[in-house]
């Protein structure tokens, strides 16, 4: 069995390379892994994409992200325009990728399983 517990947050992204893709569990920010964000701000990985259910508010652990530059891509179901994100967005410094929730959730789970497409009718 491949023990997959690590000792700090560090290790835990250690591995996160420039360019790679993170996926946010939570809601706005119920339940996002706020630690995790802390410790790809101090890992350092850029160009990053960024998938979460919401582009993030302002103050949040997301938003810290955007206002970095370390974010090149989000993927999410929502961008309030007066975020960070979507004045971001409007000024062309980011790329945005708005997916129904539902479609997100099923585009996330067909990846964990190996499906490489799947049909929906949105």
């Amino acid at each position: 069995m491949i023990d997959k517990f690590v000792h700090s947050i560090a290790d835990a992204v250690a591995g996160v390379a420039d360019g790679s893709t993170v996926l946010l569990g939570g809601f706005g920010d119920v339940g996002i892994p706020t630690p995790l964000l802390d410790g790809l701000i101090a890992q350092g990985a850029r160009d990053l994409t960024v998938v979460a259910v919401a582009g993030g508010r302002d103050g949040s652990a997301i938003e810290q992200l955007l206002s970095l530059g370390r974010v090149r891509r989000l993927i999410c179901s929502f961008v309030r325009p007066a975020s960070l994100a979507g004045r971001l967005l409007q000024r062309g410094e980011l790329e945005v990728e708005i997916v129904p929730q539902g479609t997100l959730a099923e585009r996330m789970r067909a990846a964990g399983a190996g499906i490489t497409g799947f049909y929906t009718p949105t």
